[in-house]
Parts: structure tokens; C-alpha cells; sequence
């Protein structure tokens, strides 16, 4: 496994591979790395002859300082996970290789799946998002990128940066990895107590309950939500969010008659959570 640090090194090792024929597959992560990373990397070991992996944990997606700094960071042993996948190249590029300190300022328009939920609760955080992995396409031009579905909307937003920029980057969906008792797999899991864990399992629950409730007849997103809200108010759980939305845009639906995403976000113990499950005909949407 070769570890590269700078951007040069890496488009270096990115244009020597494709000249020999070899398709790269991209895991762009922020370290933290846990098993539902290496879901991400045995995937995209599916698609590629090459697996590169990048560890960059990305000050502009944080609209919070705070958050920033909170973030868990290890190195050494992210990098063990990733021989154990084996990786064939990790990319841990500094933050002036990613944001040059003599680079003229630049505008990446945001696609529209990026304005509603996280949108909302996190200004600046899709344009931090769309920056950073814009920027990581360019150095490592894979061939195809993997990225999991516990983001629905952070992959959509991908999905629309790549169609609307123009990149020949296959982007590859991944399902949501979960504990055994239904917790989506997260970096932020890590600052949970015990006692915190055991609540953010509603999380997972309350999806179940939402595709429960869609299986008896129910087609009425705003009762879908009504009932989620109740559930979780009822485990003191803080909402952000609850909402069903179109699979495609986004945008709030007057009914469950086309592909459908209910999206949550929490908070457990001041640690922000988000979970999505889909609905309706969404099932026939592909994961990969």
C-alpha cells in the first residue's frame, strides 16, 4: 500500500496508472474510519483495478468551528484499516494542497438537491462538500467514486455535480451499514455514552416504523412525519428534521405515489445524527 501526501504525487501515480490501462475506483473519506468505510473500499474493489482511498478531513464542510475541531482524527490507525482492505493507495493531502494559499477564489455552483435539509441546517456545508470532492476528482481522476447511502443527500448533491460539471466519474452507491441493532454506522457514534447510543437507535426504529406504516396503506407523507416526530419527541430525542421527500429532488411531496426518502436528522447527547430510509416505489431504485 503507497501512502501519497501531495496533490502532484498523486496525479503523478493517477496518470501512470491510466496509461497502463488500469481503471481507478476513489473512497473519499475524513478519516475516523469504521467498518462501514471498509464496506466502501471492498465495493469499490468491485469496480476498479485500483483503490485509492483519501483521508482529508475538510474545514470548509463544517459550519461550525467547533464541530471542526471536535472531529476524531487517527491517522495510524485508519491507515492499518485500509491495508486490511487492501488498499492500494491512501491520499493524505495537507490543507494547502487542497485549497492552495496563493489560489484565485473560485465558485462551484451548487446544485438544487443541495438547498433543502442539510441545506438548511448547515449553510455552507454542500458548498464545502462540492468543493473539496470537486477538487479530489481532478487530482486523482478515478473512474468511478463510492460513496454511502447514510448521506442520501450528500450523494445526490454528488450525483448533480458530477452531471453538471461535465466529469466522467461513475458514482457508485453503497447501502447504509448498520450496527446489529440498527444504528447507522458513523465517525460521531464514537462521542455517544451508552446510554446515548441506546437513544439513537430510535433513530433506525422510527425508520422502521415509517416503512411499517407505508407497507398498512399509508400514503400521506405529513401524518408519516407526524407519527416519526411523536416518536422521537417521546424519547427526548432534539429533532432537526423529519421529512419525506421526492428520491430525486428532494423537495417535499403531497404524496407517496413516486420514489421517496424519509430523512432525520437528531440530536443524541449534543452529537448530530442523520438517518434516511426509502420509500415507496424508491425500492427500485439502484444501491449500486
Amino acid at each position: 500500500m503507497k501512502t501519497l501526501q501531495t496533490a502532484k504525487e498523486m496525479a503523478s501515480f493517477a496518470d501512470a496508472a491510466r496509461k497502463t490501462g488500469k481503471k481507478i475506483t476513489f473512497v473519499p473519506t475524513m478519516g475516523a474510519l469504521h467498518k462501514g468505510h471498509l464496506a466502501l473500499m471492498r465495493e469499490a474493489r468491485d469496480h476498479g483495478d485500483i483503490v485509492v482511498v483519501s483521508i482529508f478531513v475538510n474545514p470548509r464542510q463544517f459550519n461550525d468551528p467547533k464541530d471542526f475541531q471536535k472531529y476524531a482524527r487517527d491517522l495510524p490507525g485508519d491507515l492499518k484499516m485500509c491495508e486490511s482492505e487492501a488498499v492500494d493507495v491512501v491520499f493524505t493531502p495537507s490543507n494547502e494542497d487542497i485549497y492552495p494559499p496563493n489560489e484565485s477564489p473560485s465558485s462551484i455552483p451548487l446544485p438544487a438537491v443541495a438547498i433543502p435539509l442539510e441545506g438548511i441546517s448547515r449553510p455552507g456545508h454542500f458548498k464545502g462538500v462540492v468543493e473539496v470532492v470537486s477538487r479530489l476528482f481532478r487530482i486523482v481522476r478515478p473512474d468511478a467514486a463510492v460513496f454511502g447511502m447514510k448521506d442520501y443527500q450528500q450523494v445526490r448533491v454528488i450525483e448533480e455535480m458530477v452531471k453538471e460539471q461535465g466529469l466522467n466519474v461513475a458514482i457508485i452507491r453503497h447501502p447504509t451499514i448498520r450496527e446489529p441493532k440498527g444504528l447507522a454506522l458513523s465517525s460521531r457514534n464514537a462521542r455517544l455514552t451508552q446510554e446515548g447510543r441506546r437513544k439513537a437507535i430510535f433513530l433506525s426504529m422510527s425508520l422502521d416504523a415509517a416503512k411499517y406504516l407505508f407497507q398498512k396503506g399509508g400514503s400521506d407523507p405529513a401524518a408519516i412525519e407526524k407519527k416519526i416526530v411523536e416518536a422521537l419527541t417521546r424519547e427526548k430525542l432534539r429533532i432537526d428534521y423529519v421529512a419525506v421527500v421526492d428520491a430525486v429532488t428532494l423537495q417535499k411531496i403531497p404524496l407517496l405515489d413516486r420514489p421517496a426518502v424519509l430523512a432525520i436528522a437528531a440530536f443524541v447527547e449534543e452529537v448530530r445524527l442523520i438517518d434516511n430510509c426509502l420509500l415507496g416505489k424508491a425500492e427500485a431504485l439502484p444501491l449500486k
